[in-house]
């Protein structure tokens, strides 16, 4: 349930901001071929560009451990005063704490910042983004030829695509970083209680089922982070879009 609220949010972002501030080009997106079918596939392979900086991997570690404790005090003193929240919503705390139903323990703020700080990451380059590491890297890595809106990047490097949403169902793939249309988002295990959640995707094999946490999309919330000395912020948390 997390991740389809999460991906709600995502989608909801106005068609005008789209339009206006998406970086992937439309007609590139035109070209794509359905499913992903014919040639050679499309991969993000990961990337975890600041593992270098001591004082990033300090804070990483430090952040994600605040947020799966819901440590709200540690979060925000790392959080910049004039944090992005997108194109729909001023810039501020304020805004950031509304947007996400700050005081609830059940909110899909901490859910997100630990998965997407728990993959790589990358700088996010050009005159404005220099310093700007960005998590995860696959919306910064993402190819411009492919259309963001439907289709996603397997995150591992041996990810089991199964014939129904089941891990006991028959592998028809096993794939690597590959980039997949996406049918389904969020579809139920076939087995009742279970609260493993699956993608449905289209291969080159057939129509087929990841774990939902082997995929990720590009629209999905990107948090940025600047470094200011040894101190590092969260200076956005978008989605549908690069950060200016």
């Amino acid at each position: 349930m997390a991740r389809s609220i999460a991906y709600s949010m995502a989608r909801t972002i106005t068609a005008g901001a789209l339009a206006a501030a998406l970086t992937w080009p439309a007609a590139s997106m035109a070209q794509q071929p359905p499913g992903m079918a014919p040639g050679k596939p499309f991969l993000v392979t990961p990337v975890d560009e600041p593992a270098g900086d001591p004082t990033w991997i300090a804070f990483k570690a430090n952040f994600i451990d605040a947020a799966t404790r819901r440590d709200r005090k540690a979060l925000l003193a790392a959080i910049d005063p004039n944090v992005d929240s997108g194109p729909d919503h001023k810039r501020g705390i304020g805004p950031f704490r509304t947007m996400w139903d700050w005081d609830r323990d059940d909110s899909p703020l901490w859910r997100e910042l630990v998965s997407a700080l728990s993959h790589g990451a990358a700088f996010l380059r050009g005159p404005k983004k220099l310093h700007r590491v960005c998590a995860p890297y696959v919306a910064v890595r993402w190819p411009s030829e492919v259309d963001p809106f439907v289709h996603g990047a397997l995150t591992g490097r041996e990810v089991l695509v199964k014939a129904q949403p089941s891990a006991q169902s028959a592998t028809i793939a096993t794939l690597a970083y590959e980039v997949l249309r996406v049918e389904d988002w969020e579809v139920n295990d076939e087995a009742a209680g279970t609260k493993q959640k699956w993608t449905k995707v289209r291969t080159r094999a057939g129509v087929g089922f990841v774990p939902e946490e082997q995929i990720r999309s590009p629209i999905e919330h990107l948090t940025c982070f600047v470094r200011s000395g040894n101190q590092w912020r969260l200076a956005s948390m978008t989605a549908g879009d690069l950060p200016d």
